[in-house]
């Protein structure tokens, strides 16, 4: 899947979620419970990154939002679409937090730096909450159903997205032709649940770093003569 791809399918989803606002001719009752449904939802989201997906319950909903709980029930008609709900909606944050903004880097290695740094600030500000995408793993990685289906394709898509970066730094001359882009991607992808692990699980003060100093050297065996050198500090616009 190509950049393009995703950010194709993420302004379809904008469209859908923004659909009330571009027609104010529709019934205010539908607009309503739109924005009753849009606030579960991110009710459900800070409590589901605190305590994790199966932590998710409409009674607890019900409580939180000081609805009945056939109230939140109405929005969604079961605790799995509820779920499913939460791990769009996390989704839609993470690309419009790290992968949109990171598009504005030129192609190639700059924009590969751009989207893992962005992916790092990420996680960072995720320590005392929790990465939906990895907990979310370790709840459902034995568990078929909709909801991990729903996680690995949010995943799957992600995963694309740093797949066709490396490969635009191999088309740009950035990185060495012979570059196994599974591997590189598999490497920087473990860094990244590393730094999860350690910062969140070990409090470990210098696992930002010490991820950062992961990746230069993971990219170091491929980087080509002409390769764009690394700034000096992270610069993040908007982040």
């Amino acid at each position: 899947m190509s950049d393009r791809t995703l950010t194709s399918n993420l302004e379809r989803a904008e469209a859908a979620q923004g659909a009330v606002l571009a027609k104010p001719s529709r019934p205010r009752a539908l607009a309503k419970g739109a924005a009753t449904r849009a606030a579960i939802v991110d009710a459900a989201l800070n409590l589901a990154s605190a305590k994790g997906l199966e932590g998710l319950s409409i009674g607890t909903l019900a409580e939180v939002m000081h609805m009945s709980k056939s109230g939140v029930f109405a929005h969604f008609g079961s605790r799995e679409e509820l779920q499913i709900s939460v791990v769009r909606e996390y989704h839609e944050r993470f690309a419009q937090e790290v992968f949109f903004p990171s598009l504005q880097e030129p192609r190639g290695l700059p924009r590969l730096r751009a989207l893992f740094e962005r992916w790092v600030h990420r996680v960072s500000i995720e320590v005392d909450s929790g990465c939906i995408y990895i907990s979310g793993a370790v709840e459902f990685d034995d568990r078929p159903g909709p909801v991990r289906d729903a996680l690995v394709e949010m995943v799957a898509a992600w995963r694309a997205a740093m797949h066709r970066a490396i490969e635009l730094a191999v088309q740009e001359g950035h990185l060495m032709a012979a570059t196994d882009i599974e591997q590189l991607l598999y490497e920087v992808h473990g860094l990244i649940l590393a730094l999860h692990h350690d910062a969140r699980f070990l409090r470990h003060p210098g696992a930002t770093t010490r991820a950062r100093h992961g990746f230069e050297r993971v990219l170091q065996a491929h980087l080509t003569p002409g390769a764009p050198a690394r700034p000096l500090a992270p610069q993040l616009q908007g982040a």
